[in-house]
């Protein structure tokens, strides 16, 4: 085999001049911003778009106002937007209160049905401010809002409760138990379905939109004031139908003690239309009436005549 020798080529180093500037690339920016100015100019201008207007409804809240010194009621009227506060009637009397008219006197806590604090006397019903929806109150552009009936009102729609609460003391509205049972370090047990004969007895706020509802309780005001009234049965029924109670029966002789606490009451069922809490007094008071009938051992006193 011949091998055959290949000569070495040897490569020019080119050595480049950067001593000048290249001018070969071709900037287009200026150009297409001038050709989008042209394009921006030659459109048609749009007018400004007006503000959205603000919405209004503007509706006339007719209260009652009553302030001692003065000596006479009298009923005001306030005009407000209702779209510029919250959806319930306490929010309406919470703008009247902190932006009309700070001398408005009403009463207020939770604002969630609990507390019942803000009852009183919405468009001719009985009701918590704080439940009431606004559009559910009006009776064309206005909207009428009184205290609660048939009781001494302190201020504007402040009611007096004294006499309601006294008589809610009366029915001592509290377990009663026995001294074992105090002594013991636990809580006392109920079974299920016991504890289930308290619903609807139970969730009872005292707000007094009941009993201030009851015609039998107005009549009560002026003659014999021994009535209790809705509300407070309800709640003396809460005890007597607790399981954990030791005194039933005791309780159930003190409202048949006489025929005006327990049968007063001619089942005319305002207390049940009118409470917040859906509950149901009526039924409440019937059943203490047909479980004092039923015992037939003197607990009983002879039961009011009805004409």
């Amino acid at each position: 085999m011949f091998r055959v020798a290949i000569p070495k080529v040897s490569r020019p180093t080119v050595k480049l001049n950067t001593s000048y500037t290249t001018t070969s690339k071709v900037s287009f920016k200026p150009q297409l911003t001038k050709r989008l100015n042209a394009t921006a100019a030659a459109a048609p201008k749009e007018a400004p778009k007006a503000a959205a207007p603000v919405e209004s409804e503007v509706l006339n809240f007719e209260i009652y106002r009553f302030n001692q010194e003065e000596g006479k009621p009298r009923m005001q009227l306030y005009q407000i937007n209702t779209k510029e506060c919250g959806p319930m009637v306490l929010d309406a009397l919470l703008k009247i209160k902190n932006e009309i008219d700070s001398t408005l006197t009403f009463r207020r806590s939770c604002r969630e049905g609990i507390c019942g604090s803000c009852a009183m006397n919405i468009a001719g019903t009985n009701t918590l401010a704080c439940l009431k929806p606004i559009k559910d109150s009006k009776v064309g552009n206005k909207v009428t809002i009184y205290p609660l009936p048939h009781m001494p009102v302190i201020r504007d729609l402040v009611p007096d409760l004294s006499n309601f609460y006294e008589q809610h003391k009366t029915i001592r509205p509290w377990l009663e138990v026995t001294p074992e049972q105090m002594a013991q370090p636990r809580e006392i047990l109920q079974s299920k379905e016991n504890r289930k004969k308290l619903d609807g007895l139970y969730e009872c706020i005292l707000c007094a939109c009941c009993s201030t509802s009851c015609p039998s309780y107005w009549w009560s005001e002026e003659g014999n004031k021994d009535y209790l009234g809705p509300a407070v049965l309800l709640q003396a029924y809460r005890w007597i139908s607790d399981s954990r109670d030791v005194k039933r029966a005791e309780r159930m002789k003190q409202l048949t003690d006489g025929p005006f606490k327990l049968y007063k009451c001619h089942t005319i069922m305002n207390c049940a239309k009118v409470c917040p809490k859906h509950l149901n007094p009526g039924k409440a008071i019937q059943s203490m009436k047909a479980e004092s009938l039923a015992h037939g051992d003197g607990f009983m006193s002879q039961p009011e005549k009805r004409y």
